[in-house]
């Protein structure tokens, strides 16, 4: 069985290669829905009965591990080096420095490797993460899939 749950974000970031509009700063309303697989838990009168997990709990765990310190900081690449001297001159600046361009791909990635490490077999039902996509735009996305990583 497959669940999915959608949260949001918002955060800045800049491709520094970028050839177009993207090299300059600029900030996403993201979404990042998390796709996890298991068997549905039919021990009588627990909590979470008939469900993988309860929908709850993916969201609080995402917002402890991801969301919480990805929502409203800038989303930085290590070698943008004049960008994060600027960041760091900002008094209480939240900024998340990445070792690869944040680019939504690579968001998505970096996403999958940490959730990946947050939802673990809970509840002996074979809980495991198949899938992060990350929404730059409502129409612009990438998908990082356990398969295929």
């Amino acid at each position: 069985m497959l669940i999915t749950r959608r949260l949001e974000f918002d955060a800045g970031h800049r491709i520094p290669s970028h050839k177009s509009q993207c090299r300059h700063l600029h900030g996403h309303r993201y979404a990042i829905e998390i796709t996890l697989s298991g068997e549905i838990i039919t021990e009588p009168g627990v909590s979470e009965q008939g469900m993988v997990m309860d929908y709850s709990e993916v969201k609080r765990i995402a917002k402890k591990v991801l969301v919480d310190k990805w929502d409203h900081a800038f989303l930085a690449y290590a070698e943008d080096h004049k960008l994060l001297e600027f960041l760091q001159s900002l008094e209480d600046h939240k900024t998340v420095v990445l070792d690869t361009p944040p680019t939504a791909e690579n968001l998505a990635l970096t996403a999958f490797r940490i959730l990946d490490e947050a939802y673990q077999d809970r509840y002996g039902n074979h809980l495991r993460l198949e899938q992060v996509r990350l929404f730059e735009t409502p129409n612009c996305w990438a998908d990082a899939v356990r398969e295929r990583l």
